[in-house]
């Protein structure tokens, strides 16, 4: 399955040029956020990409063959997490190499990503089936469960949707969507009356607050609300072409001088872009991420078979859904949570998942009908 002839024109060379920049932009923001990190980053970066290449080279259709494997060590590292793993801000959501720390939910993305499309070609014929699709929910609820204990809401949130984009595209029923909605809507109003109630247990109480403070900014203004609103107040003051990279001047000073936005360099790296080049920089890192979701889609629509449809599908969904999710905490439409933007904000680990993911699905293009 290794040995694999390719045709160079099938290669998209759009899509990789796309995260190489994408990439690049990235290295250049964190180093303007906090220059501490900028030669980790770069490291990483090359590594990464090296490593991407490699797997555009490797028949996605043997990767698959381990989709078993990948599972049950995904299962594993993720249980090692609340053994072994490194306690930061109260979370326990990393394990120390040595040389530096990973996040295995960072893997699960790709992982389960991977799973869930080999568990749907198997399926193709009684997909729809509840006994079917229960099982495939108990399957994506184990690692999932291990990903919210840590705690971590967020990123269990994520992958949740991303997960739910491949099912869609895997050709899930709609009236089983429909049935899903009548259900999860009620218990999404129900869910948000009882996490206000006293000693609910759902919640800790900084995510409880977290989404209190979306809800009703207004009355969290001077505590929780204030990151985000630093986080405005920086992308506003960045105006057409913002203040420029690295501005120390007294005359331009930004919010990464003062110190008012914490975890610029990962969560908040928006606001680094927003500030200090504005409104065009601002657009051309979404348009470069849009680019990403859309070449990921077309792969998806030219894949040979529904394997490599749906895993081009769900790295489409993870980019676009994390992409959206970062840039809106940054810009205070949507709760405070920690969630990386795609190959711009500092972290190896997921920097590791996304171009791994990317190398893929180059891959999946090589191979396509047409």
């Amino acid at each position: 399955m290794l040995k694999q002839k390719y045709q160079l024109k099938n290669f998209s060379w759009f899509l990789l040029i796309a995260v190489l920049l994408t990439s690049v932009f990235g290295v250049i923001f964190v180093n303007s956020a906090d220059s501490s990190y900028t030669a980790k980053q770069c490291i990483g970066l090359f590594f990464c990409v090296v490593i991407m290449l490699a797997f555009s080279v490797i028949n996605y259709n043997f990767v698959c063959d381990f989709s078993r494997i990948l599972y049950l060590l995904n299962i594993i590292l993720l249980a090692l997490v609340k053994v072994v793993g490194v306690k930061v801000g109260g979370a326990r959501r990393w394990i120390n190499l040595g040389f530096t720390n990973v996040q295995p939910s960072e893997f699960t993305k790709i992982i389960m990503i991977i799973f869930v499309a080999v568990y749907i070609q198997e399926h193709e014929e009684d997909f729809n089936d509840w006994k079917v699709l229960g099982k495939l929910a108990v399957l994506c609820a184990i690692p999932l469960f291990l990903v919210v204990i840590e705690p971590d809401l967020s990123t269990t949130l994520d992958i949740t949707f991303i997960l739910l984009a491949v099912i869609f595209a895997g050709g899930l029923n709609i009236k089983i969507i429909k049935r899903c909605a009548l259900i999860l809507i009620p218990i999404s109003v129900l869910f948000i009356w009882y996490i206000q109630t006293p000693n609910q247990i759902l919640l800790k109480p900084y995510q409880v607050t977290r989404i209190m403070t979306f809800i009703n900014p207004a009355k969290y203004a001077d505590t929780t609300a204030y990151q985000q609103q630093n986080s405005v107040m920086a992308i506003g003051s960045g105006q057409l072409s913002g203040k420029g990279l690295s501005n120390n001047t007294i005359a331009e000073v930004t919010v990464t001088d003062t110190g008012l936005v914490s975890e610029q360099q990962t969560d908040f790296i928006f606001s680094v872009i927003g500030e200090e080049t504005g409104f065009i920089g601002s657009v051309i890192v979404i348009a470069l991420l849009a680019i990403i979701v859309i070449q990921c889609l077309i792969i998806a629509q030219r894949a040979r078979n529904i394997s490599g449809r749906l895993i081009a599908t769900g790295m489409a969904a993870l980019i676009g859904f994390q992409s959206f999710i970062n840039i809106g905490v940054a810009t205070q439409l949507l709760p405070n949570t920690g969630l990386p933007l795609p190959f711009i904000s500092y972290g190896l680990t997921s920097l590791l998942s996304c171009t791994v993911g990317i190398g893929i699905v180059l891959n999946i293009g090589l191979q396509r009908h047409y």
